[in-house]
């Protein structure tokens, strides 16, 4: 029989999970019981997800100096990048041609019959046209360069952090063993950095707790029953991408992807109540290395993947552009799709650090191409942000797999570690239920380059 005290650990360490799930449905519950108050709950999630994002520019500098100064030749690095890289590109092109395919074939917005014309785009939808405007294909080129070392970090732009961190990381690398007790204080620094995430990941289920609450009291159920076919064929949509074209990728590593989504649940968890995935970019690397990735390869396939992973976005773009093609009776042919197609691989590379990115993307690529009246963003404004929370958990499922397939590719992947902590084998599993800050206790392992895969990550996160 466990104490009241023992009960109460566990909901926020090994049980984490259980804590936001049930956070999760009491904030729906109240939502919809008392919208108003729900909705005034906003600050509570928005709060918690910046508690986050103020962390994640250190997480990522601290990884990549580490992570760089063990991987030996420097040519690796590049390696490593590019092969992340086309992992990333694959896979989001992927999405985008599923998006397109399930709209021909379901068809949903056949029959509401839209008139462009007596649409007027307001309030918020008006200011993600004009942002979008802004937009340009190459603006993710041009940003990378921040106007300060120091600005990439306060503005919290991760394509400008990541360039900042390999620049350093490479710099320090190239001083060899005058610059070793750099990268020890940068070690310790990182362990500081994680301890603060623990202490924040406590907070994970209040976060949940007001994100679902305001979610469900601010947009109600009227909206959302109104498009609920168009929100559950996205869903069933996001869910065929995560669980098969993922669960191809995923045995082809030697894993089953339900085990590793078991795994990652905690982390699912909390992006679906917070309809943010980039809340749990800290925990996901370090229980990406404690399942057998390289730390070295993490260190620049997660920051990397929250650049250019966009997963979820672009299976939304190709589902949102089709919709409103089809509800304003405006017939695409096969090459206006495929040319629509090649625009958002370009435009969907421009989604780091801006918020809302979807909308704002699917607003400026409408707005470019002209294929489509742009005013047709006001009919799916209204279910945003529960299609968000879809984008959201798809983009992860692909993050998820990142370091996974680039450490297969490398060779230096420890299918039998991760196959050992998937299937909850006592001796594997001690590191993974450690509590929270604590180092994880599974056993080293050899890869097959000679090199242990199982590198110890700067911290570990409320584990699931």
């Amino acid at each position: 029989m466990m104490s009241p005290g023992a009960i109460l650990k566990s909901a926020f360490t090994s049980k984490l999970y259980v804590t936001v799930l049930v956070a999760i449905v009491l904030g729906a519950s109240l939502g919809l019981a008392a919208p108003d108050a729900g909705a005034s709950l906003e600050p509570v999630g928005t709060g918690f997800i910046s508690l986050i994002q103020m962390l994640i520019g250190p997480v990522i500098f601290c990884t990549i100096v580490t992570g760089v100064a063990s991987a030996g030749e420097l040519t690796s690095v590049g390696r490593i990048g590019v092969k992340a890289l086309v992992y990333f590109e694959v896979l989001t092109t992927v999405a985008l041609v599923i998006g397109l395919v399930v709209m021909n074939v379901a068809d949903p917005g056949a029959g509401v019959n839209a008139d462009p014309s007596k649409i007027e785009v307001t309030g918020a939808a008006r200011e993600y046209v004009h942002q979008g405007e802004a937009q340009h294909w190459y603006d993710f080129l041009v940003q990378v360069i921040p106007d300060s070392m120091v600005g990439a970090f306060v503005e919290g732009n991760v394509l400008q952090v990541l360039l900042i961190s390999v620049l350093f990381a490479v710099a320090v690398k190239m001083l060899k063993e005058r610059g070793a007790p750099l990268v020890r204080g940068i070690e310790r620094v990182g362990e500081v950095v994680f301890g603060i995430v623990r202490l924040v990941m406590y907070l994970a289920p209040l976060g949940a707790f007001g994100a679902m609450a305001y979610t469900v009291g601010e947009f109600g159920t009227d909206t959302l029953i109104s498009l609920l076919g168009v929100v559950l064929l996205f869903l069933g949509t996001g869910l065929f991408f995560s669980v098969v074209v993922l669960g191809v990728v995923a045995r082809l590593c030697g894993i089953r992807v339900l085990r590793l989504y078991r795994h990652f649940k905690s982390e699912l968890l909390i992006t679906l109540g917070t309809a943010n995935y980039e809340a749990v970019m800290p925990q996901l690397m370090t229980k990406l290395v404690d399942l057998g990735c390289p730390k070295r390869i993490v260190g620049l396939t997660v920051p990397s993947g929250y650049a250019f992973n966009g997963d979820g976005v672009c299976l939304y773009l190709g589902f949102a552009a089709l919709y409103i093609a089809q509800a304003f009776d405006v017939h695409m042919s096969f090459w206006q799709q495929l040319g629509l197609l090649a625009v958002f691989m370009i435009t969907s590379k421009g989604s780091a650090g801006v918020a809302g990115a979807g909308f704002v993307i699917l607003a400026a690529t409408l707005s470019t191409t002209a294929a489509v009246p742009v005013a047709g963003i006001m009919l799916v404004l209204g279910i945003d942000r529960f299609m968000s929370t879809i984008r959201g958990l798809v983009s992860l499922t692909g993050q998820i797999l990142g370091s996974i397939v680039v450490s297969r590719w490398e060779g230096v992947f420890d299918r039998d570690r991760a196959r050992a902590v998937l299937a909850r084998e006592p001796e594997a599993a001690a590191g993974a239920h450690a509590e929270p800050g604590t180092e994880a206790r599974v056993p080293a392992a050899t890869s097959t380059d000679g090199t242990a895969a199982s590198e110890t990550a700067t911290g570990t996160t409320p584990a699931t």
